[in-house]
């Protein structure tokens, strides 16, 4: 029999109940069934209300052990050799006040006891009847029965047997009662009803029921109750059958590298199903391995009862090891290997990343080089290795220079994917001032550096930068420039020069100057000097000069491979002369017949400014002589005048008033204006009224013109439109003469590749196709006179013939007919054979076209009146009226 056979297998089983009343012990003598035997009995301690802390301790501790609980085990297989002679003693201390108290346990073989009743008897407890007083003996309290779990019988299996003292005079009956005995699950405990005996029929599971609550009766044979049902109480002792088992069979962790000892890692936890409070249910944590042993093998360690798993060795390196695999196992018995059960499970525990490892630069010195004037361009592409774990806080790297550039004009930003650090240029670089740059970078990570850890020298690097001479474009300096001249400056007169610098200082190169933008081209340029002169005169009133400044650009390009050029703006400031005369300002407007209360405010309009314009002065012209006589004029102010009538009354009608008028420049010039005004009657409130107030409107000469030629032109119009229509009626009655039934030729022309609709559609003789020798003999032309496209004289062939009066049904048979026999006929023509319905015979009622005398000449006729029939016969009226030429 194998150990774990050993441990479910038990040959017997006594519950004993040890009542210690001290100081004097109690002697046991326990028989054994078997020659191995490992759970042997239950010692209980009544401490008869001392409540102090029992602790069990055996003689024989190399055979025997004892629990906490009072359970004594067979530390070995026993045989019955090597059982000792002398008493197993069982010793219970106080350990609060080290009182002690012992008792013996003698073990004999079965064959020592083999006429000795070993099972236990419980008695009802039994009733004294006093002369005085009733008294009841109190009932015993009877122990529980322990039974252990798992047994192999054989069943059934005597626990204990329950007698009454009545049992010696008069015959008695025995019965449990509850789960297990006649309650479900049934049939487990059986009794003698006779003997009383109480025995268990199968194997017991502590892990489904753990205690059964049964009650014994005893009866006499009438079935009257003579006993009181005492209780009975079967406790499943439990037995090591069920394995540790882990909550999950793959445990996760974590733990950052670097960590120091005493680290907690995780917690790792496996259940029993068997009692906690034996040791068959108290498990115990090891590690057995662990994966990789780097660097060493016992990295990690496991607190045996809580499964808490901790660190106890420095040198965790994700780099290095990024995961450690452990075997855990757990096993019950107090992790007692020999005895206890096990099982196993794997915790993966993932090392997690710091920043343990700065970015270091693959290269001391990196090379660039960038032409001049160009921005947002990579110069290099600086590559760092880092051996954190990529695409975290402690790998990407961060670049930052730290010298070689005081004004700015790079940076290094961080490629998101590579991690490569990319030197940009962000501010023009100008090869005439520095060729070269060499800058100094330092690469950092994101996140901070552990504690401890400091940037080693590769950390830094070198970029040298350098600058590419390009062609630059020429430019002007000042740009816009700007001069200030008088207006009125004759052509051919040297404004200023305007040049441009080359800033290529390292090229011999030669600019010309073209112009690019004037406006009112008015000036030139010379294009080796860049000299400005003019080739008309400045004038500041004209439109293209905006607030006295005119703005002139001019291009200057150099010699270059390819040439560069830029450009350049002058402005000039016309300054202003008195070279415009004022005008009258309105030139039109009206007045009444009568002065009151009638006047006209006038003023004047000069191009020039202050001080060659306003003050104004304003006079009447001195001719023609009626002017001053009707008119008169009043200045209000140095802008404004006003004019009146002088007489009493004035004609109605236009009258051009001319008006001198002065401005007050350095050299005045003056001007006569002619002012349109218009009399007229007006009402009460100043208006005119007269119909001549439409010309004042401002109709004129050219709108009345105009309008003339608009009526002009739609009268040509609906003239054209009549004779369109004449002509349309003189076409239409031409078109019904052609279709006069008397004069209508078409009649006598017949087409021949038409075939047209069925023969009931047509309005056709059928009786010709019928009967074809029914034809009048006049119908038949000379035997002399044949068409050209006739049928040749051949023997008539024989086509069939039909009555009369034909039933209309059989015509489509008579066509039929007739087609084979023109098939057949020889005579026929191949082109003609297929459209030969019926054969009309040797004549044709119709009569023949060369009755026309087609052939004559025509001459004795007169065909003259076809031109009156319109241009469609014309044609005709040509060839057959005309001359012989």
């Amino acid at each position: 029999m194998s150990e774990k056979e050993n441990q479910k297998t038990f040959v017997d089983l006594l519950s004993v109940w040890l009542t210690v009343y001290p100081p004097s012990p109690l002697s046991l003598s326990i028989s054994l069934f078997s020659p191995q035997v490992h759970l042997l009995l239950l010692v209980r301690f009544l401490d008869c209300g001392r409540g102090g802390l029992v602790r069990f301790e055996c003689s024989n501790p190399s055979d025997f052990r004892i629990e906490a609980n009072g359970v004594v085990y067979a530390a070995r297989s026993l045989q019955r050799s090597t059982i000792s002679v002398s008493p197993l003693l069982i010793k219970a201390s106080d350990t609060v006040t080290q009182q002690q108290w012992v008792t013996q346990v003698r073990l004999t073989s079965s064959t020592d006891s083999s006429q000795k009743d070993t099972s236990k008897d419980i008695v009802f407890p039994s009733r004294n009847m006093d002369s005085q007083v009733k008294r009841m003996k109190r009932d015993w309290v009877i122990p529980p029965i322990n039974v252990p779990e798992n047994s192999r019988g054989p069943f059934p299996q005597e626990l204990v047997r329950i007698r009454s003292d009545h049992d010696k005079n008069r015959s008695l009956r025995y019965s449990v009662t509850g789960p297990g005995a006649d309650q479900p699950p049934t049939g487990i405990f059986i009794i003698d009803p006779i003997s009383g005996e109480l025995s268990v029929n199968k194997p017991l599971d502590r892990e489904h029921i753990s205690n059964f609550h049964l009650r014994a009766h005893a009866v006499d044979l009438n079935g009257n109750q003579v006993e009181n049902p005492i209780d009975i109480v079967i406790n499943v002792i439990d037995m090591n059958d069920n394995r540790p088992e882990f909550t999950n069979q793959i445990w996760n962790g974590t733990v950052p590298e670097g960590s120091k000892p005493g680290t907690f890692v995780m917690t790792v936890t496996s259940v029993d199903k068997d009692d906690p409070k034996t040791a068959n249910g108290m498990l115990r944590y090891k590690i057995l391995s662990q994966t990789p042993e780097s660097p060493t093998s016992n990295m990690f360690t496991i607190n045996n009862k809580t499964g808490g798993i901790i660190t106890v060795a420095a040198g965790l390196d994700r780099e290095k090891v990024p995961q450690y695999t452990l075997i855990i196992q757990a096993t019950d018995m107090e992790g007692n290997p020999m005895y206890g059960l096990s099982n196993t499970a794997t915790a993966v525990i993932r090392v997690t990343d710091i920043n343990d490892n700065p970015p270091e630069f693959t290269a001391e010195t990196f090379f660039g080089e960038v032409p001049e004037n160009r921005v947002n361009v990579i110069v290099a592409n600086l590559t760092v290795t880092d051996k954190d774990q990529p695409n975290t806080p402690a790998w990407n790297a961060v670049y930052k220079i730290t010298g070689g550039d005081p004004t700015g004009r790079f940076s290094v930003p961080t490629d998101p994917i590579t991690n490569e650090g990319l030197v940009t240029v962000v501010k023009p670089i100008d090869y005439e001032f520095s060729r070269t740059y060499v800058l100094t970078v330092e690469a950092r990570n994101e996140a901070t550096l552990a504690r401890g850890i400091h940037s080693p020298r590769q950390s830094t690097a070198t970029v040298s930068i350098t600058v590419i001479d390009v062609n630059e474009s020429p430019y002007f300096e000042p740009n816009p420039k700007l001069i200030k001249l008088e207006e009125g400056m004759m052509p051919e007169s040297t404004l200023t020069t305007f040049t441009a610098q080359d800033p290529d200082r390292f090229m011999q190169q030669s600019i010309r100057y073209t112009k690019l933008s004037d406006p009112a081209n008015w000036l030139s340029i010379d294009p080796n000097t860049g000299r400005i002169t003019t080739i008309a005169i400045l004038d500041r009133e004209s439109p293209f000069v905006k607030n006295s400044l005119y703005n002139a650009t001019f291009l200057a390009s150099d010699s270059g491979v390819p040439p560069a050029s830029g450009t350049g703006t002058l402005q000039i400031y016309l300054l202003d002369i008195n070279d415009n005369a004022p005008k009258v300002f309105p030139q039109e407007a009206e007045i009444c017949e009568k002065p009151e209360p009638n006047a006209i405010n006038i003023t004047a309009l000069d191009g020039d400014l202050n001080p060659n314009a306003g003050p104004f002065a304003f006079e009447l012209a001195h001719r023609p002589s009626d002017v001053r006589r009707n008119w008169t004029i009043t200045r209000i102010s140095g802008d404004y005048a006003q004019v009146s009538l002088k007489i009493g009354f004035l004609e109605s009608g236009i009258y051009e008033i001319p008006i001198i008028i002065t401005d007050s420049g350095n050299l005045p010039m003056s001007n006569t204006s002619y002012l349109r005004i218009k009399v007229c009657q007006c009402d009460i409130n100043g208006d005119c009224t007269d119909q001549q107030h439409i010309m004042a409107a401002g109709l004129g000469t050219g709108a009345i013109i105009s309008i003339l030629l608009c009526i002009i032109i739609l009268l040509i119009l609906v003239l054209m439109f009549v004779v369109w229509m004449k002509r349309r009626d003189k076409e239409r009655q031409a078109k019904q003469l052609l279709i006069d039934p008397e004069d209508d030729v078409r009649d006598n022309i017949l087409k021949y590749d038409e075939e047209g609709g069925g023969e009931e559609d047509q309005d056709y003789d059928l009786s010709q196709l019928q009967q074809p020798d029914t034809m009048e003999p006049d119908a038949i032309k000379p035997v002399g006179i044949r068409r050209l496209d006739e049928r040749p004289l051949h023997p008539e062939p024989q086509y069939p013939m039909r009555s009369a009066a034909p039933h209309p049904g059989d015509i489509g048979d008579f066509i039929n007919e007739g087609l084979k026999a023109a098939d057949n006929d020889p005579t026929a023509p191949p082109y003609d054979s297929l459209l030969v319905f019926d054969y009309e015979g040797s004549g044709s009622t119709a009569g023949s076209l060369s009755s026309l005398n087609s052939s004559s000449s025509g001459g004795d006729q007169d065909y003259d009146y076809l031109n009156d029939w319109g241009p469609r016969f014309r044609k005709l009226a040509d060839m057959y009226g005309g001359s012989d030429d």
